[in-house]
């Protein structure tokens, strides 16, 4: 089964652009988070700052290996369109392509309750 290329669009680029935005909001939480450890030395609080350092290391390390995954696939639909004859790909491109969605779309769940998660926690503490 042969898979146009224009049915890919700028999926892989607009993961990519939103893992950076991603990973960088996580350096942002976790400078609010070190703020927040700072002024305060409450045992629970202290409990929720060691779970949200774990899942700040957690999702960026997530998102690393999704980023390269991203690469990866891409490199291999350039490489595959440009062998191939009017721009059209091999469908197992298209399963990898498909599974490589399904896991964004679960990492950008993720990363949203978690800023969720953390936001109600630092209005309580900041």
């Amino acid at each position: 089964m042969k898979i146009s290329i224009t049915h890919f669009g700028n999926s892989h680029n607009e993961w990519l652009r939103a893992m950076d935005f991603y990973k960088g909001e996580l350096n942002i939480l976790k400078t609010r988070l070190t703020e927040i450890a700072g002024r305060n030395t409450d045992k629970d609080m202290l409990a929720k700052v060691e779970h949200f350092e774990n899942q700040f290391k957690v999702q960026q390390e997530n998102i690393d290996i999704l980023v390269h995954d991203i690469k990866v696939n891409l490199s291999a639909i350039s490489k595959e369109a440009a062998a191939a004859s009017a721009g059209y790909i091999d469908g197992d491109l298209l399963t990898k392509h498909n599974a490589l969605s399904t896991r964004y779309a679960a990492e950008e769940k993720v990363i949203n309750q978690l800023r969720h998660e953390f936001n109600e926690f630092a209005s309580i503490w900041m």
